[in-house]
């Protein structure tokens, strides 16, 4: 999902992602909970930076992209949870010969640890160590952008974060190092700033900052959100070309997360939005994700066994 107009795409999923105890938030689900529920999204945009010159394509028009994603978390323990999601994409250029593409993208895997936790100047402390990996899980192609579903590198991710809150004002900041794989494309050569007589594409890594703000309580939680995204090397689309997978791609957006508990007992409603305020071979896009989740209490039976077991006890 880039937005280059494929970048567009990934930024947009992975700054949009729908917040219920996420990989980027601060949130834990509790022991033997589980969490899970589908979102939907929308982008699109019509300029996006060519290296830095910002600018229009009048042959590709407006360059959307429509999500489907199905999200869950399990408590291990209060400490440590187990997160996974996965996409299906679907792209779309308003304007010229390109078709869009859709299907299912890549499959994320995350553990998510509390290390550290302290109560300081009358709030909460955290400190959390969050490992995951990603995955394609369709034969799609990332040399088609930007109408690309993804970039088709498996990646594995190691964020560090700290989470502060007192009363139910909060504010979370961390920081992640995306190690890429290569990428192989459908041909045996390519173009980037030399002639390259192999299908195989060295993928720089990245960075992300993100920084997130606002009130937390048991039914609502409203936050706003600043993310920065940093390709560590690549280089940029050349003038009046075209994007290409390893190019560099940087992102400067804001956004606005919601969380509403409603009066059914574990049933949650999710929203938020975001745009590009800044980057450089992305697309200056603007869209939002909606979802609803469900927990299940797993640690319900255990409990019910438990106290039919000690009602069975003969008496003293």
């Amino acid at each position: 999902m880039r937005k280059k107009i494929r970048f567009l795409l990934i930024f947009c999923i992975s700054l949009q992602t729908a917040i219920a105890q996420t990989d980027i938030d601060g949130l834990m689900m509790q022991k033997k909970f589980f969490c899970v529920g589908p979102t939907a999204g929308y982008s699109s945009f019509k300029n996006y930076w060519e290296g830095t010159l910002k600018r229009d394509n009048l042959n590709m028009g407006r360059v959307s992209t429509t999500n489907f994603m199905i999200m869950g978390n399990y408590g291990v323990t209060r400490r440590l949870n187990v997160l996974f999601g996965l996409p299906y994409i679907k792209t779309k250029a308003s304007a010229g010969q390109m078709a869009g593409q859709k299907g299912l993208q890549d499959l994320s895997l995350w553990l998510k640890w509390v290390g550290y936790e302290k109560h300081l100047f009358k709030g909460d402390l955290q400190l959390m160590l969050i490992g995951g990996y990603s995955t394609p899980v369709s034969n799609y192609s990332p040399d088609i952008l930007p109408l690309s579903l993804g970039l088709h590198s498996r990646t594995t991710t190691t964020r560090f974060m700290l989470d502060y809150q007192r009363g139910h004002w909060f504010g979370t900041v961390s920081y992640s190092y995306n190690f890429r794989d290569n990428v192989k494309l459908d041909r045996y050569t390519y173009y980037t700033t030399e002639m390259h007589y192999s299908n195989e594409v060295r993928m720089p890594d990245a960075s992300q900052w993100n920084f997130r703000a606002g009130y937390r309580s048991e039914v609502i939680i409203a936050e706003a959100i600043l993310n920065k995204w940093t390709t560590l090397g690549g280089f940029d689309i050349p003038r009046n070309g075209s994007p290409f997978v390893s190019n560099n791609m940087d992102a400067t957006s804001i956004g606005i997360n919601l969380k509403y508990e409603t009066p059914l007992d574990g049933l949650s409603v999710v929203a938020n939005g975001s745009t590009v305020l800044a980057g450089r071979n992305v697309g200056q896009s603007t869209g939002f994700n909606a979802g609803v989740f469900y927990i299940f209490d797993f640690g319900k039976k255990t409990k019910s066994t438990n106290e039919k077991d000690k009602g069975k006890q003969p008496k003293k």
